[in-house]
C-alpha cells in the first residue's frame, strides 16, 4: 500500500518476514546485510522522525543501531516512534525488557488495550491508537463512525455471481498465512483437511484467501494445482473482495495471526491452527504464561474460538473441530456474540479519535488507528521544535 502512494523500498518486505526461533536461523546473514543497509541508508538520509512498524526483531535492533551512532557523533538524532509493542503479556520476563527499549524507542503505538498504561510504568512514553483491523471497517464504511458497528458483511451475492457457486454450495474459507514458511507449512495440512471434509460435505467449494506477497502467492499457485475440490483464490491487499468472500462462506480455517480478529469483524465462525518447527514450539510451551493463541479467546481471556496447536494441529482434528463447528449452532453464536465485546476492546478513546479528526486535513478515515498515530506524530514533533 505504501509503494502505491511512491515509497521506494529498499529491498521487498518478504526478505525479512520471517518467523520462529529454528526458522529464523538460515536466514540471518541475509537479515544483517538488509539491516547494515537500512541503517546506512536511514544516516545518510537524515531523517527529522523514524517509525518502525511491528517486526520487532529487526525494528528494535534499527532503531538501536541508529541511537548509538548518533551517540557516537555527539549529534541530535531523529524522533524514534514504533508501531506495534511487543507483546510483554505473552512471555514470562516481558515486562521486564520495557524498560530497556526506552532507551532507544521515543514512543510506542500499542494497539491493544492496556499496553500503553504497562510501557508507562516501566519509562516507555506510549499510547492505544486502536487495533490495525479496524481499518477495514473504516473503509469499507466510507469513513463513517464504525465505533457503534462492530460489523462488516461484503455483498454474498456478489461472491456468488461472480464465482458461479452453485446453489446448495458450502463454501469455507482458509487463511494459511502471510508469510512463506508459515503458509508452506500449514497449507498441506489444510489440504489433507479439505480431502477428510469432502467425504462428508457435498458440494464442498473452498476459497484461499492469498497475503500479498510474492513468495506466497507463486507458492499457492503452485499448490493449487492438485487441490482436491474446487477452489478459488482471493488476492490479499483489498477489503472489499475479502470480506465478500468471507460472508458467503460458512465457516473459515485459519492459521493463527491477525485473521482470527477479522473473522470476528466478518461475523464468520472459524478454528485457529498453528505448527511451528518442534524447536520453536518447545520455545514456546517453556516461555508462554497465556493458555490462548488467537487474540479474542487472549482478550475475553476464555475458549470463544477452537484452536488446534502444536501436536493437536492434524488434519484429523482440524476435520472435527470443522465439522463440529458446522453442525452446531451454538457455537457458531457463542463466537457472533464475542464479536461485539472484542471490537470494543479494540476500538480507540472518543477523545483520540475526535484529536485525529481535528489535525487532519481533506479525506480521512475517521478515528483510525493510522489517523491517530500520524495526529501524534504531529504533535511531538511541533512539541520538540518549539
Amino acid at each position: 500500500m505504501m509503494s502505491k502512494q511512491g515509497l521506494k523500498s529498499l529491498f521487498p518486505m518478504e526478505d525479512i518476514s520471517v518467523m520462529g526461533i529454528w526458522e529464523l536461523m538460515p536466514h540471518l546473514g541475509k537479515i544483517r546485510v538488509k539491516l547494515k543497509e537500512t541503517v546506512d541508508a536511514a544516516l545518510l538520509f537524515q531523517p527529522h522522525v523514524v517509525v518502525t512498524v511491528d517486526s520487532k526483531g529487526f525494528s528494535f535492533r534499527l532503531l538501536k543501531l541508529l541511537r548509538a551512532r548518533h551517540s557516537q557523533q555527539y549529534a541530535d538524532g531523529p524522533i524514534h516512534f514504533h508501531y506495534v509493542a511487543p507483546s510483554f503479556w505473552a512471555w514470562k520476563g516481558g515486562q521486564a525488557r520495557l524498560k530497556n527499549l526506552a532507551k532507544f524507542v521515543d514512543h510506542i503505538f500499542c494497539i491493544l488495550p492496556n499496553e500503553a498504561e504497562v510501557c508507562e510504568s516501566n519509562g516507555l512514553s506510549a499510547n492505544f491508537v486502536g487495533h490495525p483491523i479496524l481499518e477495514d471497517a473504516l473503509e469499507l464504511n466510507q469513513g463513517e463512525d464504525a465505533s457503534r458497528i462492530w460489523k462488516l458483511a461484503g455483498s454474498r451475492e456478489n461472491f456468488w455471481s461472480k464465482h458461479q457457486v452453485p446453489s446448495g454450495g458450502t463454501i469455507i474459507s482458509l487463511l494459511p498465512g502471510s508469510r512463506l514458511q508459515e503458509v508452506a507449512r500449514m497449507l498441506p495440512i489444510f489440504a489433507e483437511t479439505v480431502t477428510m471434509l469432502k467425504s462428508s460435505i457435498l458440494e464442498l467449494l473452498t476459497v484461499i484467501h492469498v497475503a500479498p506477497n510474492q513468495h506466497v502467492e507463486d507458492y499457492i499457485d503452485g499448490f493449487v494445482r492438485k487441490w482436491p475440490v474446487p477452489v478459488i483464490l482471493i488476492p490479499g491487499g483489498e477489503a472489499q473482495p475479502k470480506y465478500e468472500a468471507l460472508s458467503a462462506s460458512r465457516i473459515a480455517l485459519c492459521t493463527s495471526g491477525t485473521v482470527a480478529v477479522e473473522m470476528q469483524l466478518a461475523r464468520l465462525p472459524c478454528v485457529v491452527a498453528y505448527r511451528a518447527h518442534l524447536l520453536t514450539e518447545l520455545f514456546i510451551r517453556y516461555k508462554a504464561k497465556i493458555p490462548y493463541i488467537s487474540l479474542p479467546n487472549i482478550l475475553l481471556n476464555t475458549s470463544v474460538i477452537p484452536e488446534a496447536l502444536f501436536e493437536q494441529c492434524t488434519p484429523g482434528k482440524l476435520t472435527s473441530l470443522l465439522m463440529e463447528l458446522i453442525h452446531d449452532e451454538g457455537l457458531r453464536e457463542k463466537q457472533a456474540l464475542a464479536a461485539p465485546e472484542v471490537m470494543k476492546l479494540l476500538w480507540p478513546s472518543e477523545k483520540l479519535a475526535k484529536g485525529a479528526q481535528r489535525e487532519s486535513s481533506g479525506k480521512c478515515l475517521y478515528g483510525s488507528p493510522s489517523m491517530i498515530a500520524a495526529s501524534t506524530i504531529l504533535d511531538y514533533v511541533k512539541t520538540t521544535s518549539i
